[in-house]
């Protein structure tokens, strides 16, 4: 099967994922992209690629890093963001809707992942 025709069967239900992060730290997800036979790397070079959390209560869009490798990538949430997603010291301080967005090297725009950031209380001073 092709790498457009596995796309578009996959973009039809993107995958819904929780995502765990601990209030001022930096975060990483990885997400791999791989043929039918889930072994083989999809070639992912011409690929732009973005993802992006809301912040319902100062009503922001934030913009993580996505940074491309040899058939995966990796989402960071960077410490100098996640430091302002929620507040409090409960246990969950924050859930953020997120998603990372794909633009193929042939247009498509494909959203292969949705999902909610459930941001955890920071307890240590000083990002210790």
């Amino acid at each position: 099967m092709s790498t457009i025709s596995s796309i578009e069967q996959v973009g039809a239900d993107p995958i819904n994922i929780k995502w765990k992060v601990v209030r001022g730290d930096t975060a990483t997800l990885r997400v791999d992209f791989l043929e039918d036979d889930e072994t083989t790397e999809i070639d992912i070079d011409d690929w732009t690629v973005s993802a992006t959390s809301y912040d319902s209560s100062g009503d922001l869009l934030d913009e993580l890093t996505v940074t491309k490798y040899d058939g995966y990538i990796i989402v960071t949430a960077p410490s100098d963001l996640t430091t302002f997603w929620g507040n409090g010291y409960r246990n969950v301080v924050a859930n953020l809707p997120f998603d990372i967005q794909i633009i193929t090297d042939d247009d498509v725009v494909w959203t292969p992942i949705i999902g909610t950031i459930s941001v955890y209380s920071d307890i240590t001073p000083g990002g210790l």
